[in-house]
């Protein structure tokens, strides 16, 4: 296999991304598993310490991984964090984060592996030149795991939204920067999953509103109430299903621009077309502040 078959994955020790590397790993690529803390994976999984929102992590891992390898074949920028509540609500640092993990790590992300991408791109060319490489697929490709939020606006989840638009916006406008390159970049958008990614979210939230002023937190009591109602009527898929579109994308000979999972596909396709004020109402009804009065 040739090195340029190698692959990063950030957040990889939980959900989607330990179902990724693992499915990779089976898969012949050779992966680097990014993580922020210690991470277990079976023999042959290089893990790489690298924390998405420090700059200085992600620098350190680029030169590791570029003392190891040639080239990557693909960057998959799947590490991310769900800052949840009413915008009046989120504190400034929970801003912060959320936008530094899901926005600013995968720019990070992207700036520092770019040398290794365009060598992986360049080895697989030479190698489909002389009819020895990987028939002919584009290497050298980009994969951004979204959500539907970053298309579709979601109440209560303003800062998730915020930071995975900054996510499409950036994946769009970095397309076209790269196709001088022919590196493709592709956006996943999952749908809601049996990850600890949501729970996490309701653990730092809870303790946001406790630290907030109590009587701005007693204004918004009914839509927190039917927020948590409507989540609970959510069926969460697999992880799996969102591990295997994301293989298909990094092993697509020329892979789409986007690729939308369960219900990921109604939510970023048929809603941005409808009449704002129609849009709105169908948001507001899915969770439950229809009718909700001061």
């Amino acid at each position: 296999m040739s090195e340029a078959r190698a692959v990063l994955v950030t957040g990889s020790t939980g959900g989607i991304g330990t179902a990724t590397v693992r499915l990779l790993q089976s898969r012949g690529f050779i992966v680097y598993a990014g993580a922020r803390g210690p991470a277990a994976f079976e023999p042959g999984v290089r893990v790489v310490p690298l924390d998405v929102a420090d700059p200085s992590s992600v620098a350190a891992a680029a030169k590791r991984v570029a003392g190891e390898v040639d080239g990557l074949w693909a960057v998959i920028n799947n590490a991310g964090v769900i800052v949840q509540g009413p915008l009046e609500l989120v504190p400034a640092d929970e801003w912060r984060r959320q936008l530094e993990v899901n926005t600013l790590g995968p720019a990070s992300v992207i700036r520092e592996f770019l040398p290794l991408l365009r060598a992986g791109s360049a080895a697989a060319g030479s190698a489909t030149s002389s009819a020895s490489g990987p028939g002919g697929r584009v290497a050298g490709r980009i994969v951004n795991v979204s959500a539907a939020t970053g298309r579709v606006a979601m109440p209560l989840l303003g800062a998730l939204s915020a930071s995975k638009a900054g996510l499409e916006a950036l994946s769009n406008a970095l397309r076209l920067e790269l196709a001088a390159w022919k590196i493709p970049v592709v956006v996943i958008e999952p749908g809601t999953t049996q990850t600890e990614i949501f729970t996490r979210a309701g653990a730092a939230a809870d303790v946001a509103l406790q630290q907030a002023d109590h009587d701005r937190v007693d204004l918004y009591a009914e839509h927190l109430a039917a927020y948590e109602k409507a989540m609970s009527r959510f069926k969460p898929g697999p992880v799996d299903k969102v591990a295997k579109v994301i293989v298909r994308a990094v092993e697509a000979r020329h892979p789409r621009r986007r690729y939308a999972v369960a219900e990921a596909r109604t939510l970023g396709a048929i809603l941005p077309k409808l009449p704002a004020g129609l849009r709105d109402r169908v948001l507001s009804g899915a969770v439950g502040l229809n009718g909700i009065k001061p």
